[in-house]
Parts: structure tokens; sequence; C-alpha cells
């Protein structure tokens, strides 16, 4: 194994000492003559010098990176997430320390562990657990938190939600305004207030106009879903199978997600019912996807992107300047109109 360079080495190299070196690789404001300064730089780039920044940090009591713990990578919703995340992070100077809780409680609780262990200050949740007594251990201990895309029910931690109630009201109310009396809602398991919460808005709508509410909601979610990507999908596939033997059919399905919208249209076209002429499709998340597949699906749209740049600027408040911001931020949904849902007679 190769030996790593430290700044004793390039002292030794340019005939130096470490003092002078360290004041150079910190950019210190102590005064070192600028041919000094240019041949220790040119020597530690020979050298192939990489500085040790946690030792730096010990030493500083400063962490510059975060912490991000998501259910899953896999669904491209967290994907986009973490790309407005990192962009703001990137401007600020700091890391993404990147977890996926794969849907597991008892995982969460460990990258929560182990992302205080490593003296990071602040972290960014979504959260699936319903226990939140370690988050306020370490929330009391220091940690910085922002939540976002599912409650959390602590006062110290600040909340980044989506009206998810809204949002399947509004879908629901799109395809009863398109004509649709058979509407039937499929879900992953309704063990998330995010879930609970869209279902219950398909069941206000429903009720509303006096409909009969059809669920399909999936087994509780075991070790295929965190090893295997396309979960939701086969998910969408397998419950819509379920559906097509029911003697009454529905004329329009609401998914839960948008991966999961894609399996039922799979699934449909399989079994030879056109979308939207047949059955028409609506989903939830508004991911870029969405848009590329035949027929482009029509969904409510969660501003994901939007929702990361925001959950880490208000993290960046909170370690740079000492600033708290409001508790609770509350985004909403936007319908996305495309091709999957057709216009039905009454």
């Amino acid at each position: 194994m190769k030996k790593t360079i430290t700044i004793h080495d390039i002292a030794k190299t340019a005939n130096v000492s470490s003092a002078t070196v360290s004041r150079v690789l910190s950019n210190s404001e102590y005064p070192v003559s600028p041919a000094m300064r240019a041949k220790i730089l040119k020597t530690a780039s020979e050298l192939k010098y990489i500085p040790n920044s946690l030792g730096k940090q010990l030493k500083t009591n400063t962490n510059m990176t975060l912490g991000v713990i998501i259910p899953s990578i896999t669904n491209p919703f967290y994907s986009s997430v973490i790309l407005g995340i990192e962009e703001i992070a990137r401007s600020h100077n700091y890391n993404v320390l990147l977890c996926n809780s794969h849907q597991n409680p008892k995982l969460e609780e460990q990258y929560m562990k182990t992302i205080f262990e490593k003296q990071i200050k602040g972290l960014i949740i979504s959260s699936i657990s319903k226990n939140a007594k370690l988050l306020k251990q370490l929330i009391d201990l220091g940690l910085n938190v922002i939540a976002l895309d599912q409650e959390i029910d602590e006062k110290e931690v600040c909340r980044i939600e989506f009206d998810f109630r809204k949002g399947g009201y509004m879908s629901t109310t799109y395809l009863i305004g398109k004509g649709h009396r058979n509407i039937a809602y499929v879900t992953s398991p309704l063990d998330r207030p995010s879930r609970e919460s869209i279902y219950q808005g398909y069941l206000d709508a429903m009720g509303q106009f006096g409909l009969e509410p059809m669920l399909e909601e999936a087994e509780a979610e075991g070790e295929k879903a965190f090893v295997d990507g396309i979960y939701e999908f086969d998910n969408g596939k397998r419950l819509t199978g379920r559906l097509l033997e029911r003697p009454n059919r529905p004329t329009a399905i609401f998914a839960c997600n948008d991966m999961t919208a894609f399996g039922i249209i799979n699934e449909l076209t399989l079994q030879g019912i056109s979308v939207p002429q047949d059955m028409s499709v609506i989903g939830f998340d508004g991911i870029e996807f969405g848009q590329m597949i035949t027929p482009a699906l029509t969904t409510i749209k969660q501003p994901d992107y939007e929702m990361g740049r925001m959950a880490c600027s208000m993290l960046m408040e909170m370690l740079i300047e000492n600033k708290k911001p409001y508790l609770n931020f509350m985004l909403q949904p936007q319908l996305i109109e495309r091709n999957s849902v057709a216009g039905r007679e009454e």
C-alpha cells in the first residue's frame, strides 16, 4: 500500500518547516514570500498531495458534509430531490453523504447514528419511521434537521411538506370531471402518512360525488422492496391484474405514484386494453419519465427538484448563519395533463 503524503513530506522535500507548509496550504494570512509559496505549492503538486479534510474538521470542529436519508434512490422522484440538494450544497462547498434506508426503519436509525458519529451537523431526511425518538435525541445533541416529503411530528424539526391530500382530491375530481364514475385507487401499502393522505383525498372526492371507492393495496413491503429497482412497477402490474378480475371493472385507475402507473399501463397494454381509449390512468409525482412513455402520463406534480433546493437552502441557513427558518412549508400540487386520460360519456 502506498504511503499517504503528508505536509511533513512536503516540508522535507522543499527543505522548509512543516509550519510553513501548513500556512501556505491553508491560505493562512501569516506572511510567506511569493517565491516560497510557489515552491511549496509546486512540491505539493509533484508529490500528489491530497489534504486530509477530516483532520482539519476535527481540529476546527467544522464539518463540510451534509447527511441525506431517503427511502430509495431507485425512485426517480428522490433522484431529482437529491439533484436539488447537491446543487445548493456545492454552491456552499459542502459535500453530500447519501444514505438509502431501503424502506427499512431500523436501517434508517442506523444511518442516523452513523451520521451523528461522523460529526455531521446537518441532516435532510425523508423518514419512513413512525418513531421519532432517536431523531429527537440527536436534535437535542445539536443535529440540525430538515424533514421533507414525510411528516415528522417534532417541534424542533423544520418541515417541507406537500399537500398529498389535496393532490389525491385533485386527481380524482379531474377523472370525475372527465365522466368517470368507476375509479380505482392502486397503492403501495398504506403505512406512510403521504400514502394515507393521498388515499384520503381520493375518498373525499369519491364521497363528495356519491361514488363507491375501489381500492387495490399492495402487501407489506419486504426484502424485494429495496433490492428490486422496479418494485413499484411490478406492484402496478400485479394490482392491475387483480382489478381486471373484478366483475365491475374500473374505467379509470389512479396510481399512488408514477412508477406504479407505468406498471399499470404496461399490464393493460399486455392485456389488450388500450390507454386511454379503453381505460384511463393518472399518476402521482410528476417524474420526467412520465412524458417519455406512450401514452404520456397525466399526473400530479410534486416539485421534487425545488423541494431539494429549498431543503438544502434552509439547512445552510441553520449551519452557516445560525438562523432558525420557518418550521413548516406546505407545497402545493399541480396537475400535469398529458395523454393517458380520456373523457367518457355519462
